[in-house]
């Protein structure tokens, strides 16, 4: 097995307990990959760790792990056993993308898997099938109106949800967004590290700027750490995890009584909001930061007067 230099994964990375020292370091290295060539975040990274994990556990767990021992065989059973647990598009699909990432990262260290990823299969999952899953205007209001009365942190809990909803930011972005990104002069906020591994300027609306100050001059601890969105952990003032994030996201929803709902929805909301404005798919790509314009296809569904000028005269029918 070729091995690459092994480095410390972060903390959220790290393997269970149950996993042998040889899977640990796989996962490691595998992570570490993830990181630094293919640029994917924290969160993402960890799901497929959670099933190579899995797979590594169930065929090396006693054993120093070696590609070539996988079969065909082993692959077919291991999907079987997993799409068991839930049978959802969804599902099915996360696990072959995870299986074909892990088995693309064995081919650069040097192990034929073709055999391996050949069994693979697709699962019937329509792209684009559904529609993004955006607040309406009154619930976006009444999400921003429902930290008035929220008990901790409100003004911290209004900053964060403005910096996703104005600024189509992710949990992760909002997690490390530190006081010096942040130009009041000018009215830019830069992101630093984003998912596709480079720095974004975005212009900083009004009101998310005026929602930062407050929270910064009034609510936030004082304390020596860059990061802007604190908690105090352990004793000790720590930046605020995207996971936190996503909660306080989810429980501002659920205030308002808004059922499955995630933090992702205030981007969707974002995009809904531009393109009924009349922006383009590639001004919706640009705002969002979209790796690829496939992936801001999915609002076109939502652009109705052009989407009215697309359908063919009903057979029979005057027009």
């Amino acid at each position: 097995m070729n091995h690459t230099s092994l480095h410390r994964a972060a903390p959220s990375m790290q393997p269970s307990s149950l996993l042998s020292g040889d899977v640990t370091e796989e996962l490691c290295r595998y992570d570490e990959h993830l990181r630094d060539v293919r640029g994917l975040a924290e969160s993402t990274r960890h799901q497929l760790a959670l099933i190579i994990g899995r797979l590594l556990r169930r065929k090396f767990a006693d054993r120093p792990i070696d590609i070539a021992k996988l079969r065909p065989e082993d692959i077919r059973r291991f999907l079987a056993d997993q799409q068991g647990v839930s049978r959802s598009p969804s599902n099915a699909s996360q696990l072959a993308s995870a299986l074909r990432s892990y088995f693309r990262y064995r081919t650069t260290c040097g192990d034929h898997v073709g055999e391996l990823t050949t069994v693979i299969s697709n699962p019937v999952h329509w792209k684009l099938a559904s529609l993004p899953r955006a607040l309406r205007p009154d619930e976006a209001d009444r999400l921003l109106k429902s930290f008035a009365t929220a008990r901790r942190w409100p003004k911290r809990g209004y900053a964060i949800v403005r910096c996703a909803l104005d600024l189509g930011l992710r949990a992760g972005e909002i997690a490390r967004l530190m006081i010096s990104d942040i130009d009041w002069h000018v009215g830019t906020v830069m992101l630093r590290g984003t998912k596709s591994l480079r720095h974004d300027i975005l212009p900083l609306p009004m009101e998310t700027g005026l929602a930062l100050a407050d929270y910064l001059q009034h609510e936030r601890p004082h304390t020596r750490n860059p990061a802007i969105f604190i908690r105090c952990q352990g004793g000790r003032d720590q930046p605020i995890s995207s996971m936190a994030i996503q909660k306080v996201i989810k429980r501002a929803g659920r205030r308002i009584g808004l059922t499955h709902f995630s933090a992702h929805a205030l981007r969707h909301t974002l995009a809904c909001r531009l393109v009924e404005n009349g922006s383009s798919l590639k001004e919706v790509a640009d705002v969002l930061r979209h790796r690829s314009l496939n992936t801001t296809l999915i609002y076109a569904k939502l652009d109705t007067p052009k989407l009215s000028a697309v359908p063919l005269p009903w057979p029979g029918s005057g027009s």
